[in-house]
């Protein structure tokens, strides 16, 4: 927390010019991709955990299985559509550009 105090003031000055700071654009990229990258890996490894606790319930209880198999599909829709909805923002932060100025595109 300290040095989350300390560290605050060295975000409020502006780079100086040609200090070759990390661009807008190129750190949403970078931002999109790790968020990309960690999103697809974690749910990954949360269907596995649902497919292997589902398939071990339905060999304790066969009977159960149509049961758990709705419950699993479920489950893993909405393990899906978080790791799309991350591809969704990471699309936007790559061809959108959120964080560039309109000003750009205005000066032709």
């Amino acid at each position: 927390m300290l040095l989350a105090l300390v560290a605050t003031p060295a975000y409020a000055q502006t780079p100086a010019p040609g200090s070759g700071g990390l661009d807008m654009v190129v750190a949403s990229i970078l931002t999109a991709g790790f968020a990309l990258g960690i999103a697809a890996g974690l749910g990954a490894l949360g269907q596995g955990r649902a497919i292997g606790s589902a398939a071990e319930a339905i060999a304790r209880n066969p009977s159960a299985s149509g049961e758990i198999r709705g419950v699993l599909i479920l489950g893993l829709v909405l393990i899906e559509s978080l790791v799309i909805y991350v591809l969704l923002i990471s699309l936007i932060l790559f061809f959108l550009n959120p964080f560039v100025p309109a000003a750009v595109g205005a000066g032709s």
